[in-house]
């Protein structure tokens, strides 16, 4: 029988509605389904590390209350499993959220697994770490350091679902492998069986980033038109015991399902068709063939799949300091004029004003920013128009946060001593996180998964995953 698996969320910060049509059209479909929340992303993990530092009852998925709200009484109800890493930094916590949400709708005795395993901190030192390929950075101090964590497979996540979690709470887990969890679960696949393993965490790579295979991030208008993107439907994958998948979405929804937004999917992040590394499998997308089979439903067929890779993927975020922005406004006739001098005053205030280890760049965004180098040479050899309306940004980092608002203090002085209109000023600090990849041995990796419980002497490990 066909599984279905429905998307609530492609990021942190997704819409929070989104999973209302899609669960309403699992229920309607009357088939087994899972549906999924990934919303985390190196940048999202770091900054969650940085709440847990702040709050340790923080770490977790912001707006988990408001993503499960919708929907979690309906998917308890018709059976349809929840699988999430919005536990983030802190899977207890979201634990913790869900089973009070859960409490609210009348479902106490909800079962919520969690998967552990991913933070390895405590046990870096002692690790056989290997540099991932486009990583330059060294791994910092043990002052630095703040979190580690492994992108675990699917395995822990198959058994929280076969200990008969309803609701399942990851941390760092690769994206797609959400998606492949409840396949395994529901086929019977083998771990050793990679083509449909490679079928099933594609589906999970078509499904992982929310709305981008059904029309959103797609758009273009006048090059590829989308309709309705204000309603735009998540996507739903079907998926059949062989491997084989369609990809669909709610009826009644808007953006679309195409050749076109499933191959730019497909290919999304992928950096060798032949060999896309994921925790399970490794995909070989070298035969793939894609066929819209009628409005908004395309098969994904051909997929292959080779030996999992030895090594796992871990992200190791550090203190890095703090940076700082600041804006202002400059519009009207000789506007463009007027924010290049103020850049220039602004450089070279910070040549003496500031300590040379102060790294600083600045954009005026309407004119050059985002091709721009930090520089500013882009900005300085567009030609110049005469009236416009553009804003001035400084962007400064030091390990010291008070050189960093030295600075954004220069740009908050050009309301009087800079260039004419200058208005509208805007100034934001914040401690760094930063981020290096390396590579683990999966034999020196331990994940499990337990069933969650609000007394955390109850809660008893049940299986080791490693895998």
């Amino acid at each position: 029988m066909t599984f279905l698996l429905g998307s609530g969320a492609g990021f942190s910060g997704d819409r929070t509605d989104a999973a209302i049509p899609v669960v309403a059209e699992l229920i309607r479909r009357g088939q087994p389904a899972a549906l999924i929340f990934e919303t985390l992303g190196e940048r999202t993990l770091a900054a969650a590390h940085r709440a847990m530092r702040d709050d340790p009852a923080a770490g977790f998925e912001p707006l988990l209350e408001e993503l499960l709200a919708p929907v979690l009484d309906e998917c308890l109800t018709h059976g349809i499993a929840i699988l999430g890493n919005f536990g983030a930094a802190n899977p207890e916590g979201a634990c913790r959220v869900v089973a009070e949400l859960a409490s609210t709708t009348g479902r106490g005795n909800a079962s919520i697994g969690r998967v552990q395993g991913d933070d390895i901190r405590a046990r870096l030192g002692e690790l056989d770490l290997q540099r991932w390929e486009a990583e330059s950075r060294e791994l910092p101090g043990e002052e630095a350091l703040i979190s580690a964590n492994v992108y675990l497979g699917a395995a822990p996540l198959v058994e929280a679902l076969a200990l008969g979690a309803e609701v399942v709470v990851s941390g760092r887990v690769a994206d797609p492998a959400l998606f492949l969890a409840p396949l395994v679960h529901h086929f019977g696949w083998a771990w050793d069986d990679w083509d449909r393993l490679a079928a099933g965490m594609m589906a999970g790579h078509l499904g992982e980033c929310g709305a981008q295979v059904t029309g959103g991030y797609f758009a273009d208008p006048g090059c590829k038109e989308v309709p309705d993107l204000a309603r735009v439907g998540y996507p739903i994958i079907e998926v059949e015991e062989d491997g084989s998948l369609v990809v669909t979405k709610p009826a009644g929804t808007g953006g679309m399902v195409t050749e076109r937004t499933v191959k730019e999917q497909l290919l999304y992040e992928v950096h060798d068709p032949a060999n896309y590394l994921t925790p399970d499998v490794v995909v070989d997308l070298s035969f793939v063939r894609v066929e819209e089979l009628g409005p908004d439903r395309v098969a994904v067929t051909g997929i292959r799949g080779k030996p999992a890779p030895q090594r796992l993927k871990t992200t190791v975020c550090y203190e890095g300091g703090w940076q700082g922005e600041a804006e202002i406004s400059y519009a009207g006739p000789n506007a463009l004029a007027r924010a290049q001098l103020a850049a220039e005053v602004l450089r070279e205030r910070l040549t003496f004003r500031a300590p040379p280890e102060l790294r600083s760049r600045l954009d005026i965004v309407g004119h050059a920013s985002v091709f721009d180098s930090d520089a500013g040479d882009l900005q300085r050899g567009l030609p110049a128009r005469t009236n416009g309306d553009y804003r001035l940004r400084l962007a400064a980092e030091h390990a010291e946060r008070r050189w960093v608002e030295r600075a954004t203090q220069e740009l908050l002085a050009l309301y009087c001593a800079g260039p004419a209109g200058g208005g509208g000023v805007r100034r934001q600090f914040q401690r760094r996180v930063c981020t290096a990849s390396y590579l683990v041995k999966r034999s020196d990796v331990e994940a499990f998964a337990t069933l969650f419980d609000a007394n955390p002497s109850n809660q008893r490990r049940v299986a080791d995953v490693s895998r």
